[in-house]
């Protein structure tokens, strides 16, 4: 693989990451089928690996933790933390005392003593930005972190951020985990600017759109792929399989499957360092890997811009950070005694 440098930290990473959501209980990869893949992936050259506390309430950390402990120099680390972990209130958020415990939680599950890049997983509003960093700045210098980045970000905390940093002479944020896809591309409005203004890498989530990219679900047909439950209703998006069935064709023409077509367009942005690919079997990720070297013709680029214009999105991919101004209506509505009757 060629590798990439993540923003300006100097760390070589694969242009391809190994996610690890899907090891443990969360999504039925065992134990030792989820390290077999973790290894081949090592083997073939991806040497960045993507976990989260979160994922199997810490399980997927101990799979990666395991399978990595006699490769870990050759490993670029990354997991996370701010999701809720039980339901303590205390143990989530971005808070300087929970992210002190998050960090020796996921150290020892990792059996490590030191984490490349530790995310911040999520927007906690009811914590300042600037206590967030401190804390996160005392790990940088501890050394049990390397660099600190986000995920699912707005740009205008990617900004605000980064101001901070600078005022504080805090660590800044050196890399964001946005969701980027052929059906997915509100990235490229924003977010993928600010990275790419502040240096930043970008490691890019769901190229694969939750699995609608692979082309098992079809118009009209059911697929062992469509789940219930309120993260997968995009799978039954009409105006998403629409789109793949219009993108269909030009993998086909240009001699490629849409799921080489899908995870070579998500690493083609030059903002993009990587992408995550999210195996739940050794099948999967041997077919993945066997399109890494693709690169997409412009002709390509153009015709997926016509089904697909760039900044905009297909429906609505349900895993995605909607912000409370979103979210909660008293943020964009005045109290009725001050609305102007109409």
């Amino acid at each position: 693989m060629r590798y990439r440098t993540l923003g300006r930290t100097g760390i070589q990473v694969s242009p391809y990451a190994l996610g690890a959501m899907n090891f443990g209980a969360m999504f039925d990869t065992g134990q030792d089928a989820s390290i077999r893949i973790i290894h081949k992936a090592l083997d073939a050259g991806v040497n960045l690996i993507d976990t989260a506390d979160v994922y199997s309430r810490g399980e997927s950390e101990e799979i990666v933790g395991k399978a990595i402990q006699d490769r870990r120099d050759a490993v670029v680390l990354a997991t996370k933390f701010a999701n809720p972990m039980g339901e303590d209130p205390g143990r989530r958020g971005a808070s300087r005392r929970w992210i002190m415990t998050a960090v020796e939680d996921s150290l020892r599950r990792l059996r490590t003593d030191h984490i490349d890049l530790y995310q911040y997983h999520r927007p906690d509003t009811e914590t300042d930005l600037e206590e967030t960093l401190s804390a996160l700045s005392d790990l940088v210098r501890s050394g049990k972190v390397r660099v600190i980045g986000t995920s699912k970000q707005p740009a205008i905390d990617i900004v605000e951020a980064q101001w901070i940093s600078e005022r504080r002479g805090l660590e800044r944020f050196r890399c964001e985990q946005p969701p980027y896809s052929i059906l997915d591309r509100g990235a490229e409005r924003d977010v993928l600017p600010a990275v790419q203004r502040y240096g930043m890498g970008a490691i890019v989530w769901s190229p694969l759109a939750q699995g609608l990219l692979t082309g098992r679900v079809r118009k009209g047909r059911q697929s062992a792929l469509t789940r219930s439950g309120p993260y997968f209703a995009h799978l039954s998006d009409e105006r998403r399989i629409d789109a793949v069935e219009q993108l269909i064709p030009i993998a086909e023409e240009a001699g490629i499957s849409l799921t080489h077509m899908a995870m070579a367009f998500a690493i083609a942005h030059r903002g993009v360092t990587a992408a995550i690919l999210g195996p739940r079997t050794m099948e999967q990720l041997d077919d993945l890997l066997a399109g890494a070297e693709v690169v997409l013709s412009d002709d390509v680029l153009d015709r997926i811009d016509m089904i697909v214009p760039p900044g905009t999105d297909v429906g609505r991919l349900q895993m995605v950070y909607d912000p409370p101004a979103l979210t909660e209506p008293h943020l964009r509505r005045r109290p009725t005694g001050e609305r102007i009757a109409a």
